[in-house]
């Protein structure tokens, strides 16, 4: 059966903050390239034009749901049509640290539908290959943020995090896995590690 990103890969970590996304996103580059895997790295949302707007939210006040929602939209569109699809063409492992599943969890806890989210996403939107779920206690994802110096921003307020968790599991798509983030570095490591070589061979 042909992959739906042939010649490459799609592969994406989410997760509330503070769940590990940007340790095994490291390491899982690392990973490509001892195996000799072309790759590159990127999030969203991103720091272009459309994504910078909604950064700036981060810190200085969320907009209204239906601006986060065009924002997101026009950011991921500018990102697949710059960095993803010309990537995926080249054979490349294209590690995002956030795509539209994070839409769909964070702006359906704000009240919107998230199957309608994933639904006009998937019109534009290359589907991953694989998603590692990171699944984390959202009091335990805030202490770490706190641990590492940071304070939490507007997107990311407990009782709102607990909805977003809530829609990140009840997701229902086969390229999903969900990777238990509450276990040791080495053990989520492993977990990821195991789903990646499954899917990119």
């Amino acid at each position: 059966m042909p992959r739906p990103n042939s010649p490459g890969w799609l592969v994406v970590l989410e997760g509330i903050d503070g769940a590990g996304k940007s340790t095994v996103l490291r390491r899982i580059a690392e990973h490509c390239a001892a195996r000799g895997i072309p790759c590159v790295t990127s999030g969203e949302p991103t720091r272009g034009q459309w994504g910078m707007k909604l950064r700036q939210s981060m810190s200085e006040g969320r907009l209204t749901l239906d601006e986060e929602l065009a924002l997101f939209l026009k950011d991921r569109a500018e990102h697949i049509a710059t960095l993803i699809a010309p990537a995926l063409a080249e054979g490349k492992v294209v590690l995002l640290d956030r795509y539209y599943i994070s839409t769909a969890a964070y702006q359906g806890a704000r009240g919107a539908d998230p199957v309608w989210i994933l639904s006009e996403n998937e019109k534009f939107a290359p589907k991953p290959d694989l998603v590692l779920l990171l699944d984390f206690d959202p009091a335990g994802g805030l202490d770490r943020i706190r641990a590492r110096g940071d304070s939490p921003n507007t997107f990311e307020e407990l009782q709102s995090l607990r909805e977003v968790r809530r829609i990140f599991l009840s997701l229902d798509r086969p390229f999903i896995r969900r990777v238990d983030a509450a276990h040791t570095s080495e053990e989520v490591w492993q977990q990821c590690r195991e789903n990646f070589d499954s899917v990119v061979q």
